[in-house]
């Protein structure tokens, strides 16, 4: 792979993971195309968390700054309990978090993350191609899309999420969960002003909120128990008044800001079992298509950016094992962290009584507890592996 200008890339997937893989393997030099079923590239309303694992990526690809001015800095985490909304623990972030991690932590509308990354990209994805096979050969990867083009190149990229053709066809896994999200102004959230990254922790039943766009807004994710909610689509619709009707009971603050939501997404929550295998001679996964998380842990996002910057690095290698080698960098981290994710939301939707009040107490270790994950630095552990 040294003659990295000879090499054609092609990533199916235009979201963060996939456009995040093209930038870095253009900056090394790489031939890449960007794949998308999407015939246009519309604004979803909802939020992202970016934490030190991930910013150092972004600052890596030259694009930190952009980020960090678009973003709100979230300066303190606080959890409250569901009903009277009191405060059981809180801890500061933004200083403290960035002395601590090497990086801000950040609040940004996932709207304005993709304008930045289309902007850093070379080119424009090229949309409307839905892929629907993947053929490898020693010559190459051919690619064919539903509107019957095709396409070639010498390694694929499967960045296409969740239900991801590259990967093939094992089930989701259905957690028996979904969550209803969506943007408040700040000024219809009693004490949205003060929010850093704030969690409101019930009986089955939790919401993760935090500002975005500079404060302007709070961007909430409300989960509820629902086997039969079982959609799983960024375009699926709800209803303020449905998501206040879920949380009936639970403190103003929560009620107020999901009432005040100028829309509300729902959709049902899925992964995958972890894979033992990623990768072929010429075709690997990324983000949610190698290991897709339910969101509790905050970490999709980042782990697809750690993922971007060791695909690109092992390719700029010179043997022909880059994409093996890619994968054991990655494949373990992702696995503890995906599994993790999923044990959190019993933790977050525990009754009151004694296990909530046990649970409470072990948040007093939460910033040692999950300093693995945010002091993680992806370019240090590649120079280590060489």
């Amino acid at each position: 792979m040294s003659d990295v200008d000879m090499v054609h890339i092609a990533v199916v997937g235009s979201g963060v993971g996939g456009l995040s893989a093209a930038i870095a393997l253009q900056r090394r030099g790489f031939d890449v195309d960007v794949y998308d079923q999407a015939r246009t590239l519309s604004e979803i309303g909802a939020g992202v968390s970016l934490g030190g694992n991930g910013m150092r990526v972004l600052d890596a690809l030259g694009i930190g700054k952009e980020v960090r001015d678009v973003s709100a800095h979230l300066r303190r985490i606080q959890f409250h309990h569901w009903r009277t909304g009191e405060i059981f623990y809180e801890h500061p972030m933004g200083d403290w978090y960035e002395q601590r991690f090497g990086g801000p932590f950040l609040g940004i509308h996932r709207a304005d993350f993709h304008r930045l990354l289309l902007s850093a990209y070379e080119g424009s994805p090229l949309l409307g191609r839905r892929c629907v096979t993947v053929s490898e050969s020693p010559d190459g990867v051919d690619l064919a899309f539903a509107d019957g083009s095709t396409a070639h190149a010498d390694i694929v990229v499967g960045a296409d999420g969740l239900r991801s053709v590259v990967r093939g066809p094992d089930e989701p896994v259905f957690s028996a969960m979904s969550c209803y999200r969506g943007l408040t102004p700040v000024d219809r959230v009693p004490g949205g002003d003060t929010f850093g990254l704030t969690f409101f922790l019930g009986p089955n039943r939790h919401l993760v909120a935090y500002p975005v766009r500079g404060g302007e807004f709070i961007n909430f994710v409300a989960y509820v128990p629902d086997p039969e909610w079982t959609l799983e689509s960024w375009s699926a619709r709800s209803e303020p008044a449905e998501a206040v009707a879920a949380f009936d009971g639970w403190t103003d603050t929560v009620t107020e800001m999901l009432a005040h939501a100028g829309e509300v997404g729902r959709w049902a929550l899925y992964d995958r079992e972890p894979l033992r295998k990623w990768s072929t001679d010429r075709v690997t996964l990324l983000g949610d298509a190698a290991h897709p998380m339910l969101p509790h842990a905050g970490q999709g996002t980042n782990q697809a950016l750690e993922d971007a910057a060791a695909l690109a690095h092992c390719l700029n290698g010179s043997d022909g094992d880059a994409l093996r080698r890619y994968e054991q960098i990655r494949k373990a981290r992702t696995r503890q962290i995906q599994l993790g994710a999923r044990a959190n939301a019993a933790c977050f939707q525990l009754p009151d009584g004694p296990p909530a009040e046990a649970r409470n107490a072990r948040l007093q270790s939460l910033p040692e507890t999950v300093a693995w994950i945010h002091e993680y630095d992806i370019h240090a552990e590649l120079n280590r592996a060489g």
